[in-house]
């Protein structure tokens, strides 16, 4: 019996930092200008460094000048660089980090025609970077590989190892069936025409540092977004040749129902995979690129203005690679699932971004242009709340599920791998403004980071397994051919042994009658040989015997066995019917599992188009909010300035008033003057009339008679001596109505005993005007008194109303005066008259007073050239009219 050797346990695995964090690098590749374009806008500066040009006909900075924009990356690559060097730089790292158990991510990105596809997939006699890494892989591990289906992929995005026995027997099942998974190429099989020249790599590359102790198995896997929906391009369909393909414009109808959307699911190390994708086991480059062509021709294309053959389609080509450590005899695969490592490399190829006014798209195509720019806008939003958080410490949700580009791969920019992104650019005049946009976005994307992927465990068995193995069994194979063979070589070999243990029979001719020896010599070989037949035939009967004992002991351990076996069948068929009950409950809940991710589905795209109706919302409220702000500024704006033009022309305007006024009053003081100096005259021809009538009977004067006194305002009559008691009446102030005023009398005031005397309740009386008194109040009186001409004191009344001063203070404007006077009843101008003559009026008739009127005039124009007052002359003087 062979004995098993023990598994030798692992080494612990240190866990390493997750502080180490490498950023995206970012690589820039300038196609060559084609024979129609003539005008370049990218120039390179250097190998890391280009250089736009805003070509003729885009507007220029507002000083007048064009503004050439500099972006540095990580490398830039001419026009004339090979895929070789490309490669050399970009996919190299990527394709060694897969084959040593790490994960890869590679998309191109840049503007419809700028070279994505060609940089990807190559043409004709120059491979791109897939049939490369393809190469290189299958150079590294090419003697490594394990045969077909001891890697067995599952629904759960891991793999399973499965032994010889079991993956004969797959492969025998796989191949009497109608599989979808093609057969690996013979050397007789032609390729196809159309990319035979692309996988034709003359300089076979391989990786450094394989592990020599493991097995290997790739698997290839090929995916495409279209419309915010995944599909497999690898899926079997069956075609109608009447139906139209769903490559080219979708029609839903009853007769053609397009492929079944894929969904997205977590695993259980929280990593995103496509669920029910097709992955397909490769063994060689020529067997991987023919796959990845039939799924390229279900690609959707389509020709627009800008792109013959544009894709309309994010495709992701998944490579991934299994491995497990062989035993410690190095001869089977260790079949333990901690030990198996799972690493894939996804290159993305992005549609091209495009702006629908150039590409004259309509209808579907429209429609598909949407989508595609959303997808990259959901990817730039992302690398910008990545950058955010980083660089600013915030804490920020990335919207991954905005997008099923981004919600996709996801955990590569959580630290599950590398992530590298090549920019395409045409340096033709007509992309300058996308490939500005562009470059914006490269240049952000370098500044997020991603942290190093975790080291998978290592294998604790002793290296150099496979080679020991193999020369065991080549020593092996060596001694028993020149042993003749295995199990016959021995067989023969001991019927010679026993024939040689004979003894040679002597030789028998007698010449002698009398001849004693010849015999005797022939009757003890005789009894020899039977001697040593007697000893084989008991040696033999004992061998017989013990295998037949032998034989016993085994046909008893086999009806044990036999009896375990039927005991373990019976087990068997327990655990199967359990099985089939769990496998119906499994298929139940995956049902139900199903129906909840369309319910789901359903909800999510609800909530998005709730999301982007609050988002537009949201922008109308800001831009009305905007709009409300700048009208409500210009409102202040435009009050400021009214109240500035109504305070300077309030100001001009009170002026004006006040100058008015003053020429008003200035004018009526003139008028009263002369009215006085009339009425002066008037009283000495009245004096003089009664005179020369002294002898007409005198009469009792009537109330009409009255002495005319001519005030202007409110000036009090004179007070007579002889006059009865009159009740004083308090003269109330026109304007205090309500109002609180300043009455300010100057020391030297002197009480007058006038009727008509101002009085204002509430009023604050002060000698000298303060601010304090100011403030309380609104309106303001001042007491002036001077003496007239006639000798008498003449009360005047000033008025005006408070203001209040831009510097805090107070201001008074004058707006009114009041004269009172005082006149005693024997004033100067009474004593021309007859001293005897009481002071009466005597009775007259109207032609009388006529005739005195018209002395009076006549007196006054004769003295008009004497000094009556100061405006007398200028009153007297008839005025000019206007013509």
């Amino acid at each position: 019996m062979k004995t098993t050797r023990l598994q030798t346990p692992r080494r612990p695995v240190k866990k390493p930092s997750n502080n180490l964090k490498d950023p995206v690098g970012v690589y820039c590749r300038v196609r060559p200008l084609t024979s129609e374009d003539t005008e370049c806008c990218v120039e390179l500066i250097s190998n890391t460094t280009i250089q736009l040009h805003p070509p003729d006909g885009i507007k220029v900075n507002r000083n007048g000048e064009f503004k050439e924009m500099q972006y540095s990356f990580k490398e830039v690559f001419g026009a004339f660089t090979t895929q070789k060097e490309l490669f050399n730089v970009v996919a190299r790292p990527l394709v060694e980090d897969l084959i040593h158990g790490k994960n890869g991510l590679l998309f191109t990105y840049g503007v419809t025609g700028s070279g994505k596809t060609h940089t990807m997939t190559g043409s004709p006699g120059d491979g791109g970077l897939l049939p490369r890494c393809l190469d290189m892989i299958f150079c590294s591990i090419g003697p490594f590989q394990a045969k077909r289906f001891v890697f067995k992929p599952d629904d759960k995005n891991t793999m399973e190892v499965q032994g010889d026995v079991d993956a004969l027997l797959e492969r025998q099942k796989r191949d009497a069936q109608s599989s979808t998974i093609p057969k690996s190429l013979s050397s007789k099989h032609k390729m196809d025409p159309e990319f035979a020249d692309m996988i034709t790599v003359p300089e076979h590359c391989k990786a450094e540092r394989v592990d020599e102790d493991s097995v290997y198995s790739l698997f290839v896997s090929y995916i495409e977004i279209y419309n915010n929906y995944l599909y497999d391009l690898l899926e079997e369909i069956p075609q109608d040749p009447i139906k139209p393909k769903w490559n080219s414009t979708p029609v839903w109808n009853a007769e053609f129902i397009p492929p079944q959307s894929k969904i997205l699911r977590e695993d259980s190390n929280h990593n995103m995979y496509v669920a029910g994708c097709t992955e397909v086991e490769v063994k060689s480059t020529e067997e991987a690129f023919e796959v990845f062509w039939k799924g390229q021709k279900k690609r959707r294309i389509a020709n627009t203005t800008l792109n013959r053959e544009s894709s309309r389609s994010h495709s992701v080509f998944i490579i991934k690679l299994a491995q497990a450590p062989l035993d410690s005899d190095g001869d089977n695969v260790l079949q333990a699932k901690d030990q198996t490592i799972v690493s894939q490399l996804s290159l993305v190829d992005l549609a091209g971004s495009e702006r629908t006014n150039r590409t004259k798209a309509e209808g579907s195509r429209l429609r598909e242009a949407g989508n595609i720019n959303q997808s990259l806008m959901t990817l730039r939003t992302c690398i910008e709340v990545l950058r955010e958080n980083q660089m600013y410490g915030t804490n920020k949700m990335v919207p991954y599920r905005d997008s099923k580009l981004t919600h996709l791969f996801k955990n590569y920019f959580d630290g599950e791998g590398k992530v590298r992104m090549i920019v395409c650019v045409n340096p033709k005049a007509d992309d300058y403004e996308e490939t500005l946009l562009v470059m914006r976005f490269a240049e952000m994307t370098q500044e997020v980071e991603v942290a190093r992927p975790v080291d998978k465990p290592i294998c604790g068995l002793t290296p150099g397994r496979r080679y020991r193995n193999q020369a065991f069994k080549e020593e092996l194979a060596r001694k028993l051919e020149l042993r003749g063979g295995p199990m016959y070589g021995e067989d023969l070999s001991t019927a010679e042994a026993l024939l040689q243990s004979f003894a040679s029979l002597p030789s028998v001719e007698l010449t002698d009658p009398n001849d004693e020896q010849t015999l005797p010599r022939l009757i003890e070989c005789l009894e020899q040989r039977y001697k040593i037949r007697q000893m084989a035939a008991e040696e033999m009967k004992k061998t017989v015997n013990a295998i037949r004992g032998m034989i016993h002991d085994w046909d008893s351990k086999f009806a044990a066995k036999d009896n375990y076996i039927q005991d373990q069948q019976e087990k068997l068929l327990e655990k199967d019917r359990f099985l089939n009950g769990q496998k119906a409950e499994t298929e139940r809940l995956e049902k139900k599992v199903k129906t909840l991710e369309y319910k789901i589905e359903i909800l999510q795209k609800t909530a998005n188009i709730y999301e982007e109706d609050k988002r537009a919302l949201q922008q109308e409220l800001e831009e009305r909010d905007q709009k409300l702000h700048r009208e409500l500024s210009d409102k202040r704006r435009l009050e400021q300035r009214m109240q500035g033009v109504m305070t300077d022309t309030k100001m001009k305007w009170e002026k004006e008033c006040e100058r008015r006024v003053q020429a008003k009053q200035l004018e009526m003081q003139n008028k009263l003057w002369v009215k006085d100096e009339k009425l002066k005259q008037l009283k000495a021809i009245v004096a003089e009339a009664r005179t020369e009538r002294a002898e007409k009977p005198e009469r009792t004067p009537r109330e009409n008679d009255k002495k005319v006194h001519v005030h202007v305002r409110s000036a009090s009559p004179p007070s007579v001596p002889n006059a009865p008691p009159v009740r004083l009446r308090h003269r109330r102030s026109r304007s205090a109505g309500g109002e609180r005023w300043v009455d300010h009398k100057p020391v030297g005031s002197v009480e007058t005993d006038t009727v008509l005397q101002p009085h204002i309740p509430n009023a604050i009386t002060v000698a000298v005007p303060n601010e304090k008194a100011l403030a309380k109040c609104d309106k303001y009186i001042l007491t002036h008194q001077e003496l007239a001409s006639d000798g008498e004191i003449e009360t005047k009344l000033i008025k005006g109303e408070v203001y209040k001063t831009r510097g805090g203070g107070q201001a008074v404007q004058f707006t009114d005066i009041e004269k009172l006077k005082q006149e005693a009843p024997g004033s100067t101008r009474k004593r021309r008259s007859s001293q005897s003559a009481p002071p009466q009026q005597e009775e007259t008739t109207e032609s009388e007073w006529t005739d005195v009127e018209t002395r009076c005039s006549v007196a006054v124009e004769m003295k008009a050239g004497s000094n009556f007052g100061p405006g007398y002359q200028h009153h007297a003087q008839p005025k000019r009219r206007k013509p």
